[in-house]
């Protein structure tokens, strides 16, 4: 069984670097291998126990469908931009922030509950890559940062739980969250 959930842990990875590309670059395949990296980390993270995010990659799969339709809308408004991009209101980002703080408090002793090895930052990570995902499939250009900070989070998480592949993933997430940023801000247009 070891040697399967860590083929699927391999698969995870590779997936979730190639979503990572097609992201940054903005291409509608990336909510396909979404789809088949949700489901991957979902069940590695099921066989470590670490709940919470176990869900929010079920999340994920729901989420790229999600995303599938609001990005193919997009290109129907505006077909000549390459990178199209929003910027979210005040109103936005003050929703997002009572989001994180309420859903951590409330997430957190659930997770302890259930023996979740590490509550607090998979509530964390949880519900801030939560958001991140609703920004992204809004194509909010700040998603890039949201990401970059549960990324790290994500990463720590891993290493503490013996997930020493999706460590490294999270990282790679990390780095290429700074530079989706730096790509979507110079090569796109906002809508």
């Amino acid at each position: 069984m070891e040697t399967l959930v860590r083929a699927i842990e391999i698969f995870a990875a590779l997936t979730g670097v190639a979503y990572v590309v097609l992201e940054i670059l903005q291409k509608n395949a990336m909510w396909y291998v979404g789809i088949l990296t949700g489901a991957a980390c979902a069940f590695s993270f099921a066989v470590t126990q670490v709940w919470a995010s176990m869900a929010l990659n079920i999340y994920y799969v729901g989420m790229s469908v999600v995303g599938l339709w609001q990005w193919k809308k997009d290109a129907e408004v505006s077909p000549e931009l390459e990178i199209r991009y929003r910027r979210p209101s005040l109103k936005v980002i003050l929703a997002s922030l009572a989001l994180l703080v309420c859903g951590v408090a409330l997430l957190s002793p659930l997770l302890a509950r259930t023996g979740d090895p590490a509550p607090l930052p998979d509530a964390f990570v949880t519900v801030l890559s939560a958001i991140a995902t609703w920004w992204l499939a809004k194509s909010y250009l700040q998603q890039w940062l949201l990401w970059i900070v549960a990324d790290a989070v994500t990463s720590a998480l891993c290493v503490y739980t013996g997930q020493y592949a999706m460590a490294l993933m999270y990282l790679a997430y990390m780095a290429s969250a700074a530079i989706g940023y730096i790509h979507w801000k110079t090569k796109g247009n906002g809508i």
